[in-house]
């Protein structure tokens, strides 16, 4: 049977992040990041008996995808233009 690879540890990237990870991947706050929970722009399940809020990746990345859209959508002939 051939060696198949294996990951080193970590080399994974998470299912869930809290709500510090995400505001971390999008360089704003955490109370940003719960506003947008809150008003259902991101989606994340409450889990726990403390209902700590978590963000699926792919929830996360279609977050992303959506505001690009939105964006463009806005300014089609600036698509691409950085505004910082």
């Amino acid at each position: 049977m051939p060696d198949q690879p294996t990951e080193p540890p970590g080399a994974r990237e998470p299912r869930f992040l809290t709500l510090a990870d995400v505001a971390e991947i999008l360089a704003t706050s955490v109370s940003q990041v719960r506003a947008l929970v809150r008003n259902r722009e991101l989606r994340a399940i409450q889990i726990g008996g403390r209902g700590q809020w978590r963000v699926e990746t792919v929830e996360l990345e279609k977050f992303i995808a959506r505001m690009y859209a939105e964006a463009d959508a806005r300014d089609p002939e600036h698509q691409h233009d950085p505004v910082d």
